[in-house]
């Protein structure tokens, strides 16, 4: 199936396995709360057991140095697309609180960042996405 919108993450490429699992499953999660039509029905085994429903489109994730991050983001914003937002300093924090301060401490173009998540039409996030490998 072939769908209008896309939903794309992105992870530096010099963070641990475990950082990066934990990056993208946080914006994952920003995605699925700032859209929540993506979202698909609940799943149900022969058993009868329910399931949490997902995303009902495909998430591609992405890698990219901090220059391929620092692109991606502003030529997101350059689209007003809305963007999911991970910087270096949220590894520190402890709780949802304490993320938004750091991130609303520094300026767009002064953030650390280490990822980001972003959905909209196909071919917009396709030329935004441009020149990025998929994640190994």
């Amino acid at each position: 199936m072939r769908f209008d919108t896309k939903i794309g993450i992105v992870v530096r490429d010099d963070l641990a396995a475990w950082q990066r699992l934990n990056v993208t499953a946080f914006l994952a999660g920003g995605v699925a709360a700032g859209f929540p039509e993506l979202i698909g029905e609940p799943y149900e085994d022969g058993s009868g057991n329910t399931y949490l429903p997902t995303f009902r489109q495909p998430v591609l994730v992405y890698v990219a140095d901090a220059e391929g991050l620092a692109r991606v983001h502003e030529r997101a914003l350059g689209r007003d697309l809305r963007v999911g937002v991970y910087t270096e300093e949220m590894f520190k924090t402890g709780h949802d609180e304490d993320n938004r301060a750091v991130v609303r401490a520094r300026a767009a173009d002064d953030l650390p960042l280490v990822g980001l998540a972003l959905h909209g039409p196909k071919n917009a996030v396709d030329k935004i996405l441009k020149r990025l490998s998929l994640h190994p």
